[in-house]
């Protein structure tokens, strides 16, 4: 999963978040959305985009980077299954964590924070010996590792009994 800050909900936000997925991990040859109307727009101007590089010099270029577009039916998030749970528990974690607060930057590294922690649960173990905890997780196929967080400081000097 990943998860980027917007400035606000258009398609020319969504094409800047996009820019930046793929300076950070390369053109995607699918992307599955719902069918907000900034993915729509932003959609309908890539395919543009990308018919006007098919027509160009860099022909050869832009064919290997052309992008799948794939929409789940409106109102329906039990289509997007996987990623449609993992947005929700998202915004769980947010609204747990943020209450009523406007951030910015901030905001940015929270997102983090849950996008490694949502990437770190675990899919199956990696050994059938039952003392090894090592288990594999969506960050193994992101960077090829489980994510590490660095612990909080104002949590390490806290009790963790329920009853203190």
């Amino acid at each position: 999963m990943h998860i980027e800050l917007v400035s606000s909900l258009s398609a020319a936000a969504f094409l800047s978040a996009l820019r930046r997925f793929v300076s950070r991990r390369g053109y995607p040859s699918d992307i599955y959305s719902d069918n907000g109307t900034n993915f729509v727009g932003a959609s309908a101007y890539l395919k543009d985009l990308f018919q006007l590089l098919h027509n160009s010099n860099v022909q050869d270029y832009s064919s290997s980077k052309n992008i799948q577009w794939h929409f789940i039916p409106s109102y329906a998030p039990n289509f997007g299954g996987v990623w449609e749970a993992s947005v929700k528990l998202t915004k769980h974690h947010l609204l747990k964590t943020l209450k009523a607060a406007v951030l910015n930057l901030e905001l940015a590294t929270i997102l983090c924070q849950i996008k490694a922690s949502i990437n770190s649960r675990p899919f199956y173990p990696l050994s059938s010996d039952p003392k090894d905890l090592q288990v594999l997780t969506p960050g193994h196929f992101l960077i090829g590792c489980p994510l590490l967080e660095l612990p909080d400081h104002s949590l390490t000097n806290q009790s963790l009994s329920i009853h203190s």
